[in-house]
């Protein structure tokens, strides 16, 4: 089954950036609306941003302004820029279809700390 791949994280301060990338090994990528989501400490599971078939995104109004998703069609893979990072965006991120249909991956962890 097609597990996603998910890569980017690290440890940056507070006011950094990273940019996490998502690889999707799916025949038909441009037919799935797709998104990240994260899982903070103690907390469910919640979608950051989507994006749609055709490129339309949207955001929770806790990164909005500051997260850019994108997706590259041509190489099966999605993108989400986050900039002026703060500790409350620590989670680990992961990335999936809108219905959250495919295998989850590992995720990729995000600690933003001075």
């Amino acid at each position: 089954q097609v597990q996603v791949v998910e890569s980017g994280g690290g440890l940056v301060q507070p006011g950094g950036s990273l940019r996490l990338s998502c690889i999707v090994p799916v025949t038909g990528f441009t037919l799935y609306s797709l998104a990240w989501y994260r899982v903070a400490p103690g907390l469910q599971r919640e979608a950051v941003a989507a994006i749609t078939t055709s490129g339309v995104p949207t955001y929770a109004d806790s990164v909005k302004g500051r997260f850019t998703i994108s997706r590259d069609n041509a190489r099966n893979t999605m993108y989400l820029q986050m900039n002026n990072l703060k500790p409350d965006d620590t989670a680990v991120y992961y990335c999936n279809t809108e219905y959250m249909n495919l295998n989850w991956g590992q995720g990729t962890q995000v600690t933003v700390s001075s």
